[in-house]
């Protein structure tokens, strides 16, 4: 079969502590792995407010799998996405030439944008000592 181009998103419970959650993810990852996707992404998005409340929460943890696949281990990893009960909600769609592309250049801008550069704190910081002085044309109104 010919392999696509797959994005997942997954709503988590929130509720869990980040342990559990970093566990489902990996599992998540474990099984695409396994199942034979490559080029596997994962965006980590975080807890976020809903819009509308999901099973009783009003907040979820989202997170992202872009990955190659074929079409039919797309149905077994959504059935995995509907057995587990800490997933809330799970959405999968095939992406288009458009979209792959696009995801091609926004990680490559990903890429060249400079890390932040983080200093030592044993390291002195050394400022300019340089004076400023103004020169002023004041003229004293008692004069």
């Amino acid at each position: 079969m010919k392999e696509r181009h797959y994005e997942s998103v997954v709503l988590i419970n929130a509720a869990l502590e980040d342990e559990k959650i970093q566990e489902i993810i990996g599992k998540i990852k474990e099984m695409l792995i396994n199942g034979g996707v490559t080029n596997l992404e994962v965006e980590d998005w975080g807890r976020k407010r809903l819009a509308y409340a999901v099973k009783k929460s009003k907040t979820g943890y989202y997170a992202l799998f872009r990955y190659i696949s074929t079409p039919d281990f797309i149905s077994k990893i959504e059935r995995y996405f509907n057995l587990n009960e800490q997933i809330y909600r799970s959405l999968t769609i095939q992406l288009s030439k458009e979209d792959i592309a696009y995801n091609a250049t926004k990680s490559l801008e990903n890429e060249n944008v400079p890390e932040e550069i983080e200093l030592d704190p044993t390291s002195e910081i050394v400022e300019d000592e340089t004076e400023i002085t103004f020169e002023e044309n004041v003229t004293d109104e008692n004069e």
